[in-house]
């Protein structure tokens, strides 16, 4: 019984301006179910494509701190979204020449390019491009 809606509300220059804003951190609530929003398969890829090599609206490390430490900081996640002794590390190797998303409104279920590895708490899910393993990964509960 669940219900997804894709609404277009947001200008592009309004989404650039907010995207600028350093306490703007960058997160999705894109679902996978039924016939998913694109940024379900693609928020990340988008931001690092599009808005840092394309359209340099970020720098390539304002859109990581933005991705990880900023995001874990705003919902107090404290042992995630930095890379240190004792965190919680999932990490995303790509390469910022070709990372780009690929999910379109018809057709959303695509998977982005330039995404070469992840890795979810020391154990591969990605490897190479192609998927590696499954199960990885626990779901976070704010103010864990």
């Amino acid at each position: 019984m669940g219900v997804g809606m894709i609404s277009f509300s947001q200008s592009e220059e309004v989404v650039q301006k907010i995207m600028r804003e350093p306490y703007v951190n960058v997160c999705t609530d894109g679902l996978l179910g039924g016939k998913p929003h694109p940024r379900a398969y693609g928020t990340y890829p988008r931001i690092l494509g599009r808005y840092v090599r394309e359209m340099n609206v970020l720098t390539l490390e304002e859109a990581v701190r933005k991705m990880s430490g900023l995001a874990a900081e705003t919902f107090t996640l404290k042992r995630y979204g930095r890379i240190e002794q004792g965190a919680q590390a999932n990490l995303v190797v790509f390469d910022p020449q070709t990372v780009i998303d690929r999910a379109t409104f018809e057709d959303s279920k695509q998977y982005p390019v330039g995404i070469e590895h992840v890795i979810v708490e020391g154990e591969p899910v990605i490897r190479y491009g192609e998927s590696y393993t499954t199960g990885a990964g626990i779901a976070v509960r704010l103010h864990d």
